[in-house]
């Protein structure tokens, strides 16, 4: 694949190295096109980090090939929500686990995208921008190539909807505590003052039958932290025995990734490749995906509780 980057008139005289820095491509990646790739190019004549380019000029360089990714596996259900040049969003349904593991070797949502994507003649490899766990539910970013991965990294927000144990107040809440391991376990965490930072800002939008449900915003990204921070306070996700959730209304955590927002470059397919149309750092195209909430975390209020 190549990608092409036009210098416009503010980027005269700019080295390479500062260009390409500002087009958001990555010192990894800039690397691997030098040793591994096809190098730099202005239009027609190879160019090296240290020379100066001209407005008018476009740059571009192909991105380096891929690896063979995981086994492919068809039969993995894979729901793409969203796609273009750089990002795909799939919907993930609960009891999928999201990468090969030491326990789930196979039958992931990875086996399923790198069947997808090789069955149209693209690149297999798998990059999550966001993972969630095997019975959480929702959406899953991922970059489809390596010039993407790091762009889309440092820009998304997630929302998730989680129901817990207990009737809270309505309205906003914030639980700001540090996660760290739980002592002797691989797995699970907790709210510890030996732990990393920690912010889970959230708003209770119902609360009936014992249960909650609340719309939380991870404003980190610690592993387990809507889970762990609810537990700390008391209300445990529902069905999430790992934190003391019960499991006697459903069996897995009543978690769900809903909706992601990301910015991806503006961009145009042509004949030479992709042709980015503005640098990325300045100007970008905002992206919105949603995901309903599903059918077993509806049902434990015995209708959708986003409806009423």
């Amino acid at each position: 694949m190549k990608l092409i980057f036009p210098v416009p008139p503010e980027a005269d005289g700019a080295l390479l190295r500062n260009f390409l820095r500002r087009c958001a491509v990555s010192t990894e990646l800039a690397r691997a096109v030098k040793f591994h790739g096809s190098g730099f190019w202005a239009g027609g004549q190879p160019i090296l980090a240290n020379r100066r380019v001209e407005a008018g000029q476009d740059i571009w360089f192909e991105l380096p090939a891929d690896g063979a990714g995981v086994a492919p596996q068809p039969e993995i259900p894979v729901q793409a929500v969203y796609e273009d040049a750089f990002a795909i969003v799939l919907d993930k349904p609960p009891h999928l686990a999201v990468h090969p593991t030491l326990n789930y070797p196979l039958d992931t949502l990875a086996n399923g995208y790198a069947a997808r994507m090789e069955a149209r003649g693209e690149s297999p490899v798998f990059r999550p921008v966001n993972r969630i766990d095997k019975d959480t539910s929702g959406l899953v970013l991922a970059a489809k190539n390596g010039y993407a991965a790091p762009l889309l990294a440092r820009n998304v927000e997630k929302l998730y909807y989680a129901v817990v144990e207990g009737e809270l107040p309505l309205g906003k809440g914030v639980i700001d505590a540090p996660i760290g391991r739980q002592a002797e376990s691989i797995i699970g965490r907790c709210v510890t003052p030996d732990g990393k930072p920690s912010r889970t800002e959230y708003t209770i939008i119902r609360a009936e039958h014992g249960l909650s449900l609340a719309a939380c915003v991870p404003v980190t990204g610690r592993t387990h932290q809507i889970r762990v921070h609810f537990a700390s306070i008391g209300h445990p996700l529902a069905g999430d025995d790992l934190y003391g959730g019960s499991r006697e209304r459903i069996g897995r955590q009543a978690l769900h990734c809903a909706e992601q927002r990301f910015r991806v470059p503006e961009y145009e397919m042509t004949p030479e490749g992709i042709r980015i149309t503005a640098p990325p750092l300045e100007q970008s195209r905002a992206v919105t995906v949603k995901s309903p909430l599903p059918p077993d975390l509806r049902a434990l209020f015995g209708e959708d509780p986003l409806e009423i």
